[in-house]
């Protein structure tokens, strides 16, 4: 139990973790400054990973090989909107029940949060935004699903939450009566990308699967303002592959 608490909130730091408060004890970083990402690992001896890994995250998607993954599912539920501005992130608190499950491993959804513009790149381009749905199993082991948000038409989705963005730094928003369900919000074409990597903020622990969906859905440009407005950029950059295989579920 402790292993596993230990890695989820550190997940929670990654911006992409399990979510409760930020910071804590632990050295204050962020994006810009000499508290940017060429720095973290100067800021604390835990984020010695940010720059010795070698199997970092985020990357570029390019070109992948094909691959079957038939040992992939997922299974959403709706659940009550609590979320939380962490100081790096709008963060969503996931309930209990919903799983992504990988060749028989179940991993439990445990929150999202967004970034602006996009972690991950797509032949060398950002999206405006990207959204990383965060799944911690058991023994503490991390996957994470990508989404890339593209400019278009109002995300009727994203407007739930947008409508109740806290101000105050970290503490938990519960809205009464409003629920949702992340199934709402996926493309609807379910092909992936998939690489092992690591989390995109400190410590950058690695060891995380990741699925980056190949299509992306749509949000305005005046969600993107409203999301920028408050948190600002939250983009760590694009990392060295290293010879790491890319996988691709059609």
């Amino acid at each position: 139990m402790k292993k596993t608490l230990t890695i989820a909130l550190a997940a929670s730091l990654c911006v992409a973790g399990v979510a409760y408060a930020s910071g804590g004890h632990k050295a204050h970083w962020g994006y810009t400054g000499h508290e940017g990402p060429s720095h973290w690992s100067s800021l604390d001896d835990n984020y010695h990973a940010c720059a010795a890994g070698n199997r970092q995250s985020p990357i570029d998607i390019g070109s992948a090989a094909h691959a079957e993954f038939k040992g992939v599912s997922q299974s959403y539920a709706s659940t009550p909107l609590k979320l939380v501005n962490n100081g790096h992130t709008i963060q969503v608190n996931y309930a209990k029940g919903s799983t992504m499950t990988l060749e028989g491993k179940d991993y439990q959804l445990a929150q999202f949060h967004f970034h602006s513009p996009s972690e991950h790149t797509q032949g060398g381009s950002a999206y405006p935004m990207e959204a990383h749905l965060v799944h911690v199993a058991a023994d503490g082991s991390l996957a994470v699903v990508g989404v890339f948000m593209k400019e278009g038409h109002e995300n009727s989705f994203i407007s739930q939450i947008w409508d109740h963005l806290p101000h105050e730094v970290g503490h938990e928003v519960s809205v009464s009566g409003s629920n949702l369900n992340v199934a709402d919000f996926l493309p609807a074409k379910k092909a992936f990308f998939h690489y092992n990597g690591s989390l995109t903020t400190p410590p950058c622990s690695e060891g995380v699967k990741w699925f980056v969906m190949d299509e992306q859905v749509e949000v305005s440009k005046a969600q993107v303002k409203q999301f920028l407005g408050l948190i600002h950029e939250n983009a760590r950059p694009v990392q060295p592959a290293n010879g790491r295989f890319l996988l691709h579920r059609m």
